[in-house]
Formats: C-alpha cells, structure tokens, sequence
C-alpha cells in the first residue's frame, strides 16, 4: 500500500498549496431524533434476507468483521461532514468495477441505522446505472426518467425496507450523461434535496472519474467526493490522475481502499484527505 499512500500524500501537500477557496460552512444546531417516517407515497419494497446477503449489503448480517466496517466508515464520514456542515456527498473511483457502488450502497444503508438520520442515495451513473441490481428490482424507472420524461419524482423513490434509506435508481441508461447531470433541472433537483430536510444525507453514486466527463462536470455541485479503490487493481497512476483532476473543484472528503488483503470485498476504514 504504500504506492497508494505516497499518492494521497502528493494530493495533500498540492491540496493545501494551490486550493480554491473552502465553501462557507453550515452552521447547524445540536441532533435530534426526527419523527418516524411513514412512507406513504414512496414505493416500499421488502428484499429478501438471501438477496442482501447474496449483494454484501449489510442490513443482511447481523454482525462481525463486514458490518462493523460499514459502521466505522460511516462514524469517519459523518464526523467530517457534520464539522463542515456538509450534507451531499459524491461517490466515485479511478476506474470500473472497484467497489464504488457496493461502498455507496452499504454506507447509505449504514448511515440509515442511525436513528438520527436519513438517507437517500441516487444513482447518477447514467450511462450504466446499477444501484437497483444490487436490491434485485429488475428495470425500472429513475433518475433518467425524471430528467427527461418529466416523471415525477414521486413516483420514482424506493425504500428498501432498510431504517431510513430511500434511493433513487438510475433509470433507463443515458448517452449524453454529463449534460444530464448538469441540467437546470438536475441541478434545481440537487439544491431542493440538500436544504429540504436537516437530518438527511445525499449519497451520489456516480461514474468512475476516468471514464467520462460526468464527475467532473457533477462535481461543482457536490460538497464533497469519497473515493474508493481496490487493492491489487487500482493503479497508482490513477490514483494520482483522478486526485489531479478534481483538486481545484471539490474537496476530496477521503478514499476507501476496497479489498484489503483480497479476503473478503469488506473495505478499509476511510484515509482522511481533508
């Protein structure tokens, strides 16, 4: 690992030289419990225990090893975002198939087991959306649809019967994705999520940075970037390529190594960036 390290450790020293400004941060009073959410207009959908534990998704298990990294990522994310005020997050990695969307999944899942909070993750790789394979839900309408069809949003939120998790699947998939995702009515969509409700957290499971335009195109409107790579995959060069290129847009909240020791797709506890 050290490969990886000496890259975070090069992203921080030109981080901490030659980066914008900080966005003002938010100030915010001391957590309660919100009411309990009834989902009345919302699709509610009990997945099978099997289903969870066949897609590593920790509300299958009970406990050991896997949950209880789930459970640290999430303490180490909500105490950086809660001392910046932040609460729309991006989830994105170097390359393809490095664990980003199964890390979104169960951090969104794990943050939702808190009683204090809610969660909704929307699945914004148009071009290969992936989220509602991981619950089993076979095609259905999303994010896409919204955008372009005018589908009410409604009509397109799922509960996966998991605490206080909501997510938006991607829908059908999108050629011209970055220009969707910079839509006025994408961005209009992104601002009403990120000050309607306090205790809410707003996970973007988004397209590997390499791959297409879309992240960095996304990335303005984001708080913050989380991003996972995968031991024994994941090359140094692009590592520092991915860093590289959103340096001087959005702050890089930390990187999740995925895989650690090939023994199980449980993920290392975050490196802090900023």
């Amino acid at each position: 690992m050290e490969w990886f390290q000496a890259a975070l450790d090069r992203y921080k020293q030109q981080h901490h030289q030659g980066h914008a400004a900080p966005k003002p941060e938010r100030t915010h009073s001391m957590r309660s419990v919100p009411a309990p959410i009834v989902y009345t207009r919302t699709r509610s959908v009990q997945v099978p225990e099997p289903v969870l534990r066949e897609q590593r998704i920790m509300a299958g298990f009970d406990a050991g090893p896997f949950v209880d990294a789930f459970k640290i990522l999430r303490t180490q994310v909500m105490h950086r975002i809660r001392e910046k005020g932040w609460n729309v997050i991006g989830v994105t990695s170097p390359g393809e198939q490095e664990g980003k969307t199964f890390t979104a999944v169960n951090l969104a899942a794990s943050i939702a087991m808190d009683v204090t909070q809610s969660v909704l993750l929307v699945d914004a790789n148009l071009r290969h959306p992936s989220v509602h394979e991981m619950f089993d839900l076979g095609e259905c309408q999303g994010l896409a649809d919204y955008l372009l069809d005018d589908v009410p949003i409604e009509q397109l939120l799922v509960h996966p019967g998991i605490g206080r998790f909501v997510f938006l699947p991607g829908g059908r998939t999108v050629s011209h994705s970055a220009e969707a995702l910079t839509s006025p009515k994408m961005l209009a969509l992104v601002e009403e999520c990120k000050h309607r409700y306090q205790s809410r957290m707003i996970l973007f499971d988004l397209p590997p940075l390499l791959k297409t335009s879309d992240v960095l195109a996304f990335a303005p409107h984001l708080d913050a970037l989380l991003l996972v790579v995968e031991e024994g995959r994941t090359k140094a060069e692009d590592v520092e390529r991915a860093l590289s290129l959103i340096k001087q847009s959005t702050p890089v909240l930390g990187t999740v190594v995925n895989k650690v020791g090939h023994a199980t797709a449980t993920p290392a506890t975050m490196k802090r960036m900023i």
